[in-house]
């Protein structure tokens, strides 16, 4: 059985990048081949030229919300994980104590009522009127920037391409983040929608892998989206939220298909890739659920090779860091 130690590794308090570099596109590059065993060091620039005529770029479009809520009297912090209707959520809440079943706060004069404490300990929350959220909400960060949010990463934590008529998630789909509005329209591309949560940062904490509890997102995905994900001869995930939806719906479906539904596959080493040939993504956490799919995908000998290839050459890691192409 493989143990969540299997996926550690060392990684330098000074190689995570807190900060977006000054432009979108400037990222390094590690290009890892499966079938010749190498690694390459490139810049993503370079990136459309590893993409054929042929071949298709999957995004993941989802807009990140300004997810993170305090109360007017500052004693609560409120990370909004699903908005059921613009007055009922579902949230996680510092400190629960202070939040049981009837309990109530104020965000922006309006108050909040905890009808419902699930067993995950989230809490369900009506509100007497909507919580202003371009007012009163702030991105929330992921944990290991140890930082707030500001302004600048009001545009950078999120894509170009990120839709705009609605945003569910609370994590950026930071694959994405390296792309410009020239690059995505010069690809042959299509879009999938997974509303990224925060379980997606959770290093896992059983002994084994087999015992980790994976976390459920919703997604969606279009009929144009679709026939083109069926049609292409090669697809090419931009992050592993695409990977997760496109390998979902393989699983469970046979095919793509246009629908909506809840995803909590977890990929790791032993299983077979069905849509996915290609996969660009971020560096990850040790012991994290993202590292284990980027070693399925590419093979854990080789995958421990690169990043500790990418820790000596000083590679910049996560949500802000330099990226990975796994061909």
């Amino acid at each position: 059985m493989l143990r969540t130690d299997d996926f550690d590794f060392e990684l330098p308090e000074d190689l995570v990048a807190s900060r977006p570099l000054e432009q979108r596109d400037a990222s390094r590059m590690m290009v890892v081949d499966r079938a010749r065993g190498t690694v390459e060091h490139r810049m993503f620039r370079e990136f459309p030229s590893s993409v054929g005529p042929q071949d298709l770029v999957i995004f993941n479009n989802v807009r990140v919300a300004k997810a993170r809520f305090f109360s007017d009297d500052g004693r609560i912090e409120l990370l909004r994980l699903q908005c059921v209707t613009p007055r009922h959520w579902q949230c996680m809440v510092r400190p629960g104590r202070k939040m049981r079943v009837g309990q109530n706060t104020q965000v922006g004069g309006a108050t909040g009522m905890v009808t419902a404490v699930l067993e995950t300990g989230i809490r369900c929350i009506e509100w007497d009127r909507e919580v202003d959220e371009s007012l009163h909400g702030h991105l929330a960060l992921p944990h290991y920037m140890k930082r707030d949010g500001d302004d600048d990463d009001t545009e950078r934590y999120q894509t170009v391409y990120a839709r705009r008529d609605r945003s569910d998630a609370v994590a950026a789909p930071t694959a994405g983040l390296h792309f410009t509005p020239e690059m995505v329209q010069g690809l042959p591309h299509a879009f999938i929608t997974l509303h990224v949560g925060p379980g997606t940062f959770q290093p896992v904490k059983a002994e084994f892998i087999a015992d980790h509890l994976m976390h459920s997102e919703h997604y969606a995905i279009s009929e144009e989206a679709a026939a083109k994900i069926e049609a292409a001869p090669r697809r090419i995930a931009i992050g592993t939220t695409v990977t997760r939806v496109l390998e979902h719906c393989a699983r469970t479906h046979g095919q793509v298909t246009p629908h909506e539904g809840e995803t909590n596959i977890f990929i790791h080493p032993g299983g077979a890739f069905h849509r996915v040939d290609a996969l660009l993504t971020n560096f990850h956490l040790p012991k994290s659920t993202l590292f284990m799919l980027v070693c399925a995908l590419g093979g854990t000998e080789l995958l421990r090779r690169a990043y500790a290839e990418a820790v000596e050459r000083r590679y910049r890691f996560y949500s802000y860091g330099d990226c990975m192409l796994i061909i």
